[in-house]
């Protein structure tokens, strides 16, 4: 059988009636109004949160998780929001990766 990933577990399990949770105020109140957040960054966020309040079969500890986004989709704005989320739960350390490509450089 051909495993899903996890956005198309819990896109299955949105549409059978598992509700998607709220964007959390620590969210919305402090990402930039200039940005405002399109729906698959909102169910982006939706299910990251979703993922790691609950008790999921196969879900390891600690998290590894991987946005796979196009460029200029606003993974950054998505990275930004997950902080705010995770500082409000108590996490307070942070790594944030960013590749530069040898063209940026230039």
């Amino acid at each position: 059988m051909l495993e899903q990933f996890l956005h198309e577990q819990l896109e299955i399990a949105f549409n059978f009636g598992v509700p998607k949770p709220e964007m959390p105020d620590s969210i919305t109140q402090n990402l930039s109004p200039a940005f405002e957040l399109c729906p698959y960054q909102e169910d982006a966020f939706a299910s990251f949160i979703h993922y790691f309040n609950n008790d999921l079969a196969g879900k390891e500890k600690p998290l590894h998780l991987l946005f796979n986004m196009a460029t200029g989709s606003g993974k950054t704005l998505i990275m930004a929001g997950l902080i705010l989320y995770l500082y409000g739960k108590g996490y307070h350390n942070f790594l944030f990766f960013v590749n530069v490509s040898e063209k940026a450089k230039a």
